[in-house]
């Protein structure tokens, strides 16, 4: 498009959500983020990164970021945990800080009135009064706002996830674009890790120094042995199996030290998809759990991404967080597609 526009990533992490802006043909122009190991992958392959919280920085510093465009576009996935089904239950959740960013996010849509406003998080965040609050304020400045949950394989994404994606103008109507797949056409786990080379658990491979997983105790190793792709825990010999197995309340886990299945979308990528058990990260079938090159091919970055300085040593730990709280890279780039659609309707009618 020849309109100039720039868009600013808030909660921007390593990059994902601003890499398929990228992609989709969106001047990405920075990304703001409070956890300062993100600076390396986030500028290395998108732009100056800002170790900021988004509550600290102001609208000021904003618009000079946004200086000279024609079209504002603010976007952000503000960290999600806190509104996950895994912390559904935890007591104190609302007196967090990270509770109250998606207060910060649209205080700083008041202040600065961008043209487009996208914001991507969980489908329970619609269960609280944030969002509620959220809504209310983009109303009050008159934005024209579509909210959608989208099942993450109707866009290419091999990850058997829900996104909520929200998008809201102040030009008219904006939604995101239809469904780019169908069951038959899903992307699968195959599709996405089938071709890389064989590695054992916690053996390091030369070729790629991201395609390294996590080593096995004796004991999980000899389960994952026993695993099917697809299958559960309920199939191994009852020596193998872990006391919350045992109890009533844990009969439900089935997912829990599973392996995944090469013709299916992956389970979605956690942070700790390197952890044999922490849900279904088996590999389908070498007996380790995912490396994370294979846990950032799953959230669709591209080989080429940089996620470490060349040379720097690999901690599967770290790195395995920022891939698991990423936006997932095509995620982004429908979202970005989305917005020029819009952007071209608007100036073509």
């Amino acid at each position: 498009m020849s309109i100039n526009c720039k868009a600013v990533d808030l909660f921007c992490g390593i990059g994902g959500l601003s890499y398929g802006l990228k992609k989709a043909g969106i001047n990405v122009v920075a990304g703001i983020d409070l956890d300062e190991s993100c600076k390396y992958a986030y500028e290395a392959n998108n732009a100056p990164f800002i170790n900021k919280s988004v509550a600290e920085i102001t609208s000021i510093e904003l618009k000079k970021l946004f200086g000279g465009s024609e079209i504002k576009i603010l976007v952000g996935c503000a960290p999600c945990q806190t509104f996950s089904k895994h912390t559904l239950k935890v007591r104190d959740r609302k007196n967090s800080d990270k509770w109250r960013l998606l207060d910060d996010f649209s205080e700083k849509i008041s202040k600065i009135k961008p043209e487009i406003v996208s914001m991507e998080n969980v489908p329970q965040l619609t269960k609280y009064d944030v969002y509620s609050d959220f809504i209310k304020v983009l109303e009050d400045q008159k934005y024209h706002i579509s909210s959608d949950i989208i099942y993450c394989p109707d866009y290419g994404i091999p990850q058997n996830r829900s996104r909520l994606v929200l998008m809201a103008s102040l030009l008219g109507p904006i939604k995101i674009i239809p469904n780019t797949h169908t069951v038959d056409s899903y992307k699968t786990v195959k599709d996405s890790i089938y071709n890389l080379d064989k590695i054992k658990a916690g053996i390091k491979l030369n070729k790629d120094p991201l395609h390294i997983s996590a080593s096995l105790s004796d004991l999980n190793y000899r389960r994952i042995k026993k695993s099917k792709p697809g299958g559960s825990w309920k199939e191994w010999d009852s020596d193998l199996r872990v006391n919350c197995h045992k109890k009533e309340t844990g009969k439900t886990y089935s997912s829990v030290y599973g392996r995944m299945e090469w013709d299916k979308p992956s389970p979605t990528i956690t942070t700790q998809f390197y952890s044999y058990g922490t849900g279904r990260f088996g590999h389908p079938e070498q007996n380790r759990a995912l490396s994370l090159r294979e846990g950032a091919l799953l959230q669709t970055f591209p080989k080429s991404y940089k996620f470490i300085p060349s040379g720097e040593e690999v901690l599967i730990r770290p790195i395995a967080r920022h891939i698991g709280n990423a936006v997932p890279v095509k995620l982004g780039e429908i979202i970005g597609k989305s917005i020029i659609k819009h952007l071209e309707d608007y100036y073509a009618g």
